[in-house]
């Protein structure tokens, strides 16, 4: 079975694994109204209204009579009914009758039945009976209140959180995967090693303390770097711009409630949540021609986005972050090469790091712009350039941008989860919205086609996922303290700071402990903030003129000369090994 299949008929589960929780939950505490219960990444959930205070205190029994109501094997049948009926069977559920008078005049209304006494309102699709159900694995794993449809002036509800999975196995490894997620949280080894913090005076707004700016400042020059070679212009646009710009590229329409604005003059303005309308701007502030396109934009842009608090996450979900943009301005012809050479570059960051990814292909969203003919001209382009790389992708249909559609790329982490990282956007809008040109080689004008790209996505979450990637233990070309120097005692405290010296002379980021402790707590100390290597020097290195080190991975190793050990750090660095 495909693995798209596979997916499909483990999210029919849940939904149905759902009706049985919403069946269990009714029968255990009769008052309790039902609201809905859909399915999700790892299994599902179902927001209830119940006078009982759901805890953990209650799972087993909950679990115990999904079980009971699985084992009776009841069908599941689907029964249409009008509007009417519906409203009537719904009559004590103010929330279910709301879903219904929201519906379309001409919808359909359908109920799911589980046995002959328990229905829900219910679109489908779902298995044949509760037999279907039995061999999957599910557990209660978290109650949380939500808001009715997420608005705070709405009644707080109870959000009860199931993991379901096809087996027992596959249960055990999804929990055991969530333990060593808790462990590599970024927001607790942020904290640990000292390399960001949050305060409760800029929620969402990330501060970056000298360990993490090392981080930080490696990723941007290897940035630089591979965009020099690629033939990358850096540019720098404004963080703030007018309301007028904003609406001649459509975020002032769609996307106008994620957005930080203000007045100027008496003029709106609003800081920016994109880069890509202050890169169209450089671009329209020269005239161009055929002879020098493509122009491939590049830009470290901070941008701004009004997010809730509630989905805020350490830095991986932030307020404010630094896009690893760029802009490419090309012509029809150029479109196929300068996605391969885009997904070039993406590779190529990604093996660097040793990351494997899958590939997704958006496309044309509800709440969009542009004609049909020019989203299917877009769509296609990516399709080409994707069949011609012979790149595997899954189509995402309706996930594109408002202005046109795009490739995602989805990274697999060192524990198995994934995260949405690059993206290469096709936009036939903006260039027409702001009247971009060059002049053709039968020197008519002509509007250029232009690829929005990400390489990171910011920088600040692909941080949050290296941190957790890596457990904190960043390759030695990222790590924010290279080697650490110790001494036994202080009879060897100058001999340590001559080696100290030597590191930091070979441009090595290098620490000296000679603090009169014992060496083992040093040690422990050091590990703890998990240093790639450690120097430790006594009377016995000082007097052969060696050092010995202690590497992550158990390494021990003594009586090293320090030139062979810094020819071998330089060579780690220059080859970013992981």
């Amino acid at each position: 079975m495909k693995e798209q299949e596979k997916d499909e008929k483990l999210k029919i589960a849940r939904h149905g694994l759902a009706h049985i929780l919403a069946k269990a939950l009714t029968e255990l505490y009769p008052d309790t109204k039902l609201t809905i219960g859909p399915a999700i990444d790892d299994g599902f959930y179902y927001d209830v209204d119940t006078a009982e205070m759901l805890t953990p205190d209650h799972f087993e029994a909950i679990e115990k009579k999904m079980k009971e109501i699985l084992n009776k094997g009841e069908a599941f049948t689907r029964k249409e009914v009008s509007r009417e009926e519906a409203l009537k069977l719904f009559a004590e559920n103010p929330y279910k009758t709301e879903i219904i008078n929201e519906l379309a005049d001409d919808a359909v209304i359908s109920l799911y039945y589980t046995g002959d006494n328990f229905f829900d309102l219910c679109s489908g699709p779902h298995v044949e009976s509760a037999k279907n159900l039995q061999n999957y694995a599910f557990k209660i794993h978290a109650v949380n209140g939500a808001y009715w449809r997420g608005n705070e002036k709405n009644k707080m509800l109870q959000r009860v959180y199931v993991y379901a999975f096809a087996d027992k196995k596959q249960l055990a490894e999804h929990i055991v995967m969530l333990e060593e997620a808790r462990k590599r949280d970024n927001r607790k080894l942020g904290k640990e090693l000292k390399l960001f913090m949050i305060s409760p005076d800029g929620p969402g707004f990330p501060f970056y303390l000298p360990n993490g700016m090392v981080v930080r400042n490696q990723l941007i020059d290897y940035w630089h770097k591979l965009h020099e070679k690629a033939g990358y212009q850096e540019v720098m646009t404004p963080i703030m711009l007018s309301r007028h710009l904003w609406e001649t590229s459509g975020h002032w329409d769609h996307y106008k409630e994620n957005m930080y604005t203000t007045k100027i003059d008496d003029v709106d303005f609003a800081i920016k949540p994109m880069n890509c309308p202050g890169g169209v701007l450089v671009y329209k502030n020269s005239p161009h021609s055929y002879r020098e396109l493509p122009v491939r934009l590049g830009e470290l842009g901070l941008v701004h986005r009004h997010e809730k608090s509630g989905e805020l996450g350490g830095l991986m979900r932030v307020r404010c972050f630094t896009q690893d943009d760029a802009h490419i301005f090309m012509t029809p012809e150029q479109i196929r090469s300068e996605i391969k050479n885009v997904v070039a570059l993406i590779d190529e960051v990604y093996k660097t790091f040793n990351f494997t990814y899958h590939v997704e292909l958006s496309t044309r969203p509800e709440n969009s712009i542009g004609s049909d003919d020019d989203w299917q001209m877009a769509t296609q382009a990516l399709q080409d350039a994707l069949d011609d790389l012979k790149l595997e992708y899954v189509v995402n249909e309706g996930d594109g941008a408002f202005y046109g559609p795009k490739i995602d790329f989805h990274l697999n982490d060192a524990i198995g989860r994934t995260w949405q990282c690059g993206t290469i956007q096709l936009d036939f809008q903006l260039p027409q919205r702001f009247e971009l040109e060059y002049t053709g080689e039968d020197g008519e004008k002509h509007r250029p086609i232009m690829i929005h790209r990400v390489v990171y996505g910011s920088i600040d979450r692909f941080i949050g996922i290296l941190i957790e990637h890596f457990a904190g233990a960043f390759p030695l070309w990222l790590a924010p303290v290279q080697v650490k120097v110790l001494t036994l005692t202080e009879r060897n405290n100058q001999y340590a700071k001559n080696i100290f010296d030597k590191l930091c002379n070979a441009g090595i980021r290098a620490e000296l402990d000679d603090r009169n402790e014992k060496v083992g707590y040093k040690i422990r100390e050091a590990m703890s903030m998990k240093i790639p290597y450690l120097i430790i020097v006594g009377d016995e290195e000082e007097k052969g003129g060696t050092i010995s080190i202690r590497g992550r991975g158990f390494e021990n190793k003594s009586g090293l000369k320090f030139e062979d050990f810094a020819a071998r750090l330089h060579e780690e660095i220059d080859t970013k090994k992981i």
